[in-house]
């Protein structure tokens, strides 16, 4: 079956994207994911469940000289996130392999990388209704590889200390907490994303390192739109102008 696509603009029209028409399309989740990634050149970045490899290409334009990989399981988004690597500037340090996060292929067996980004499934199984676009329902809802084993399966490709960096949505802090926890990550850093001033956070940025102790931290968070609807001087640093979440 065709996908049809649109082309898209990121960062104020220095990155441009292509993704499918209808499903799942990138917004602004894995754009402050990327910028939740505070890599040095030359460290090595693993995107689990990468789509048209969005967060990977944005953390490229802030960060070229660092190494990005990217998983996904299906085919073709791997394509478009493929196509979008040589449209922008023929990115080389992007290298994308398709399959199942809990069952990696061959080309990232026991391997490990400085940071691991993941923008995991929001909605747990058996919970709401399965958009009918099946790339946005692989996107949205959990599978047999439920949160706990998806963030397991991050741990596992991370080196000693090294860090790992997810969105995901604020009403799912205890469960993301009490599994890293479980999986000996420390150093919980919690910066909530609140849709405006006056509203609770819908979103959260977490990061946690791989066996250290230190306690955990909620960060100030970012307040998206004011109240014209129009983004805050903070978001639109991020989404517009690609600027580092820290």
């Amino acid at each position: 079956m065709t996908m049809y696509t649109s082309t898209d603009r990121f960062y104020g029209g220095r990155l441009v994207l292509r993704q499918p028409k209808t499903g799942y399309r990138a917004g602004g989740d894995p754009i402050f994911l990327a910028a939740a990634v505070a890599a040095r050149p030359d460290e090595t970045v693993l995107d689990l469940g990468a789509g048209v490899g969005t967060a990977g290409l944005c953390l490229l334009a802030r960060c070229p000289k660092v190494k990005v990989e990217a998983l996904e399981i299906q085919g073709e988004l791997v394509a478009l996130a493929l196509d979008n690597a040589h449209a922008n500037h023929g990115f080389d340090h992007f290298v994308v392999h398709q399959g199942d996060v809990c069952n990696p292929p061959d080309s990232l067996a026991g391997r490990s990388f400085d940071w691991v980004m993941t923008n995991p499934p929001w909605m747990e199984a058996g919970t709401g209704t399965s958009p009918p676009a099946r790339d946005k329902a692989l996107g949205h809802m959990e599978t047999k590889t439920d949160l706990s084993l998806w963030l397991k399966a991050a741990a596992g490709f991370l080196r000693h200390k090294g860090r790992l960096v997810m969105i995901h949505r604020a009403d799912r802090m205890d469960d993301i907490v009490a599994i890293l926890v479980r999986l000996r990550m420390g150093g919980i850093c919690i910066r909530p994303l609140y849709p405006s001033a006056d509203k609770a956070a819908i979103r959260v940025v977490v990061s946690a390192r791989k066996g250290v102790r230190s306690p955990a931290e909620i960060l100030p968070g970012i307040v998206l739109h004011r109240a014209d609807g129009n983004f805050t001087p903070d978001a639109s640093a991020i989404l517009d102008q690609g600027r580092e979440l820290n």
